[in-house]
């Protein structure tokens, strides 16, 4: 069976610079641990239609599997330091958006 990715999307705001600094420090190791891939983060995007995310920052990484994003999510360390992430900014989502299947 193959393993469908998953993309992680987030919307924050950093409301103190220091704090989230702490966090993006640890991060990424931690997301090349679950074999996650960091894509993009844009503070100005442009929305064409529809609701806009709020001010701030848009994320996208990804995980080869929705099972590596949830071991993730669920590791401890990562959850200690979510801590200065929660300290540092207003989120609005971190959403977990499914890849599709390959084809035959």
């Amino acid at each position: 069976m193959t393993s469908i990715p998953v993309y992680m999307v987030v919307n924050l705001k950093v409301t103190d610079a220091d704090e989230y600094r702490k966090y993006e420090k640890g991060f990424f190791p931690l997301l090349k641990k679950y074999g996650g891939t960091f894509l993009t983060y844009d503070d100005n995007v442009t929305n064409l239609e529809g609701v806009a995310p709020r001010d701030g920052r848009v994320i996208i990484f990804s995980f080869p599997s929705e099972q590596a994003a949830k071991d993730w999510w669920a590791d401890a360390d990562y959850q200690i330091l979510s801590e200065f992430r929660r300290a540092g900014t207003h989120m609005e989502f971190l959403t977990m958006v499914h890849g599709l299947p390959p084809r035959d």
